[in-house]
């Protein structure tokens, strides 16, 4: 059989925000797949905000994406031809190939994983128990060393990673405040994840009513935003504090990350510096299938709610990722090929 591929190439690097000219789409044809290969026709594309560096050509924990190949991304989908005895056709498989629709893959490639049977829609092995899940579950628990009673904050708490790590703070016990960006996402933080509160960083009011919130201090600031969210935060952190930092997503569009108020730079210079640190969820690769497992013992349980906003048409890629980088989508974001 054959199968048409579309796929978005990264055609330049970004000045600020990407805009549509950094890619270019294109379509192939598959060639007949040989022993050991397998076809998987993508159903959803993970939509992130490392991806905006992932198109920077500069030195990161990662290499860039390449010009003229698939913009990075990762995506779900089902096995639909095999000549492997790993996957048969109708396996469900995540895979880390980028922006594309049909993929051809070896049975060997490292990047596939092969989702377990479940009640859980397919789409959530991309947010709440793929990847987003389960740099959740480590930044928190290995970064962050939680204790019961800790005043735990976490920013862009609505979304795939933040909105985890809030709920898995409340499974130990722990005071649990978000921060969010309006009314709509602060509302979904306390009333369906049920964190004990969420300030709108976009509110005047932001510092006064976080100091409310943590009148105890802050224990773990689990960071996403970076920027004057963090230098509100900074001030409030009790001695021996941790901070993961999984992201600052607040400065992913600079032009010079060396000038910018990273986090890094707004923690290293306060009088008493927490233990911080920028972790990757690779790091425990070796425990994913653990943390999956206990992931989707949550979400099948409702001890872990999760929102998505999926995006009909694989031609709305790059918009929905401005979308992530300027706050626009709620929860996770996914594409739907």
């Amino acid at each position: 059989m054959e199968y048409v591929n579309k796929k978005f190439l990264l055609y330049k690097r970004p000045q600020g925000m990407p805009q549509d000219d950094c890619w270019k789409l294109e379509s192939n044809t598959l060639e007949t797949i040989k022993k050991g290969e397998i076809i998987i026709q993508v159903k959803f594309l993970s939509v992130d905000p490392y991806m905006r560096g992932r198109m920077n050509e500069g030195v990161s924990y990662a290499a860039p994406a390449k010009i003229g190949e698939p913009m990075t991304g990762e995506t779900v989908g089902t096995v639909v031809e095999s000549e492997s005895n790993i996957y048969k056709v109708g396996d469900n498989v995540c895979i880390h190939h980028g922006w594309q629709t049909i993929i051809k893959a070896k049975d060997t490639d490292p990047s596939i994983y092969k989702v377990p049977s479940s009640k859980i829609p397919l789409s959530s092995y991309l947010g709440a128990v793929g990847m987003p899940g389960r740099t959740a579950f480590f930044g928190f628990n290995k970064v962050g060393k939680p204790n019961q009673g800790d005043t735990v904050v976490v920013s862009a708490a609505s979304g795939a990673v933040g909105s985890v790590v809030g709920q898995l703070a409340l499974m130990k016990d722990c005071h649990v405040v978000g921060i969010a960006g309006g009314p709509d996402k602060c509302a979904f933080v306390k009333e369906e994840l049920g964190f004990h509160d969420c300030i709108d960083y976009k509110n005047e009011a932001f510092k006064s009513d976080l100091n409310t919130s943590c009148g105890n201090g802050i224990d773990i600031y689990f960071e996403n935003v970076g920027g004057a969210v963090t230098r509100t935060v900074s001030s409030i952190l009790n001695e021996g504090a941790r901070v993961p930092i999984c992201g600052f997503i607040s400065q992913y569009n600079e032009s010079d990350m060396l000038e910018a108020e990273t986090p890094f730079k707004i923690l290293g210079q306060l009088d008493k510096k927490p233990e911080h640190r920028f972790f990757v969820v690779t790091e425990w690769m070796h425990e994913w299938d653990k943390a999956t497992e206990i992931l989707s013992g949550y979400v099948e349980s409702n001890k872990i709610k999760y929102k998505e906003t999926i995006t009909e048409g694989f031609e709305n890629a790059p918009q929905a990722l401005r979308d992530v980088l300027t706050g626009k989508n709620f929860g996770k974001q996914i594409i739907k090929i």
